[in-house]
């Protein structure tokens, strides 16, 4: 008989591990809640099935279809049962549309997200049905459970991972205040002029300024003049090669290109030792690999083959074509065509290839128009390893991304690329029409538009943003992200950051590694930071015996010399408590006091679990604790400590 397979517990899958968040590979959040209310009716669904002789394969696999089916669709319920719980307004026990649309568009998920696609369209299907007013609908509209369920059920999941602010950047509003005030400060640059080679780029306003934002989870933001369309020119020469790179392979496109800084004009007509060209970044280079990209067919089928890439890239956002920008360039391309024939002459092309063909697929490519929305996705799929943020779906292979961002870093800016790795130590391309992509590895994608240059070529708004950038976050592909205090992380939320320094001081001190705390005290960190019950990395040592740690806390931190913890313990109080008689005389010599008077303070000793009470002399005042023996650890507080204890006297008794 064939048995079907049984799940294990919630939060496993098939018995054998944690399910796995996709975009940070840690376990899921989701998975137990969701799952618990749902696991018993999973399980009644996946009984024994008995197959006769007669029952195929294909029964079994529609089976197997079928129960995945049901349980899904359980899961999916339960998820928006829980999403309903958490916006649902508690007087009204309704979900408001107004706040189902703000907490979307609160994480930094605009509204077009085709991740949310079934649910915005639902919401507005309901809107149009039942009120006249748009405006209306969104500030006023409520939905009961029923409705709730149905409007967001196919989207669910995202709008889980919305709630739950499970997104590589979780701070993103204040991190985005930070970028609005970079683009303002570049505004104010007037250096530059937009390139005049041809007329269409030279009658762009010298004005236009915009700067967009795509991260690897979606999260997008946008300033300025966004929407204007632009032309790729240079920036899509990395996402061409990107293209032959997965298509083809790198040995077989390095065969024809080579992959190193040329150290000369992007347009010089020059090869490598090879006799081929340097890199795929310079024009010539350019043009080998648009020769590569799906050499065998007609050219209309190719260039029509690379907009549906540069499509997914961008997500399904805009892209378009500038005819008349494609007739200037070829009109202007004599110093090209002077290439392309010297490469010829040179055997770099591979054999069978129409060299005016070639160059008009070059032309074109440059010619294709996005603006700063879609580039920000390009960008922001490059950063993902070649998988669109907002689709999910992979277009390049990571090995082609790597490859790309490597030749991007070292040879993306024109003749400016080495200052700007040394300067930005991100990978970025830029173009005469002013457009910058910027590249931060496993983070974002920022597309620059600002259509003056400088004598290198590349937009002056965009290259101040960039320094700007970098000196603001540890962006930099050489910041140390443990030691560089000076400079923002926002990959980090607040209370992760302030968490994370006071367990490192506290664990430090109690284990007395003097060399750990000399690393945070020099990397800025407040040393006087204490924990929920008000304990000091100086509470901790002192409790501990630590001298030497007390003495660097005191002489070279200057910390607080008498902070109280909730109990009113100081430093002195825990040296006195726990026998430290070096610790204790120390702190008396720097001014250290008790809080209360030694009569009063427990007598204990937290390296015993035997315990036994103390009477107060007053009748108001609760009983102090003494310990005896010694084995347990004296940085625990004593108030914790009595609760773990596992034995009384008679008297504690009677005193309750």
């Amino acid at each position: 008989p064939y048995i079907a397979p049984r799940l294990g517990p919630p939060g496993l899958l098939n018995s054998k591990g944690p399910v796995r968040c996709r975009q940070q590979g840690r376990p899921s959040k989701t998975t137990s809640r969701v799952a618990s209310s749902s696991w018993a009716v999973v399980a009644a669904m996946q009984t024994p099935l008995r197959r006769s002789s007669s029952l195929s394969t294909e029964d079994v696999r529609k089976f197997r279809d079928e129960n995945e089916r049901k349980s899904r669709e359980i899961q999916s319920a339960n998820a928006c049962e829980t999403v309903f719980e958490i916006l649902k307004d508690r007087n009204r026990n309704r979900v408001s549309i107004s706040r189902i649309l703000s907490t979307i568009e609160g994480a930094g998920i605009q509204l077009t997200d085709p991740r949310l696609k079934e649910c915005i369209r639902n919401i507005q299907n309901l809107q149009k049905r039942s009120i006249k007013s748009e405006d209306d609908a969104k500030n006023s509209f409520f939905l009961d459970k029923k409705t709730f369920t149905e409007v967001v059920r196919d989207n669910v999941i995202m709008l889980l991972t919305i709630l739950q602010n499970d997104f590589v950047i979780p701070e993103f509003h204040e991190f985005t205040h930070h970028i609005k005030a970079i683009f303002e400060n570049c505004r104010d640059n007037r250096e530059g002029a937009p390139a005049s080679y041809i007329p269409q780029l030279a009658r762009f306003d010298p004005n236009y300024w915009a700067v967009s934002i795509c991260t690897i989870d979606g999260q997008r933001f946008n300033c300025g003049d966004y929407h204007v369309p632009f032309c790729l020119q240079s920036t899509s020469k990395p996402l061409n090669y990107a293209i032959a790179l997965t298509e083809l392979g790198c040995d077989e496109v390095h065969k024809s290109v080579g992959y190193e800084p040329s150290g000369i004009s992007f347009n010089s007509i020059a090869l490598n030792d090879n006799k081929r060209p340097h890199n795929p970044m310079v024009n010539s280079g350019s043009i080998i690999i648009c020769s590569l990209i799906r050499r065998m067919e007609h050219l209309a089928d190719r260039f029509d083959y690379v907009m549906q890439e540069y499509k997914r890239m961008a997500g399904n956002e805009y892209l378009g074509f500038n005819n008349p920008t494609f007739l200037s360039e070829r009109e202007t391309a004599d110093r090209n065509f002077a290439l392309a024939y010297y490469m010829k002459e040179n055997g770099c092309f591979p054999p069978g290839t129409n060299l005016k063909e070639t160059l008009d697929f070059y032309f074109q490519l440059c010619s294709v128009e996005v603006n700063c929305e879609s580039a920000a996705v390009i960008a922001g799929t490059l950063a993902n390893g070649g998988i669109c943020p907002l689709t999910g779906e992979p277009v390049l292979s990571p090995e082609a991304v790597r490859d790309t961002l490597s030749l991007m870093h070292s040879c993306g800016m024109y003749d400016y690329s080495g200052q700007f790795a040394f300067k930005c130590g991100l990978p970025a391309k830029s173009g005469v029409s002013g457009v910058i992509l910027l590249v931060i590895p496993n983070l974002m994608g920022i597309a620059l538009w600002s259509p003056p240059l400088d004598k290198q070529g590349n937009s002056c708004r965009g290259i101040q943003f960039c320094k700007e950038l970098v000196a603001k976050f540890n962006f930099h592909n050489y910041d140390s992200l443990i030691y560089t205090q000076d400079k923002l992380d926002p990959r980090r939320a607040h209370v992760e950051t302030q968490s994370s320094e006071v367990v490192s001081i506290l664990f430090s001190a109690s284990n007395n590694d003097i060399t750990a705390l000399r690393r945070v005290f020099l990397q800025g960190v407040n040393m006087n930071q204490a924990d929920y019950d008000g304990r000091t990395a100086l509470h901790v040592a002192a409790a501990e015996g630590h001298l030497e740690v007390v003495t660097f806390l005191v002489d070279t931190c200057e910390v607080g010399i008498n902070p109280k913890d909730r109990w009113g313990f100081t430093p002195l109080a825990e040296a006195e408590r726990f026998h430290h008689l070096p610790v204790a005389q120390f702190l008396k010599s720097v001014g250290g006091q008790i809080s209360a008077s030694p009569a009063d303070l427990p007598q204990t000793d937290l390296r015993t679990k035997k315990m036994s009470i103390k009477e107060s002399a007053h009748e108001d005042v609760p009983a102090s604790v003494s310990f005896s023996a010694s084995t347990s650890s004296a940085s625990t507080s004593a108030p914790t400590a009595a609760l773990d204890a596992p034995t009384t006297s008679a008297e504690t008794s009677k005193k309750a």
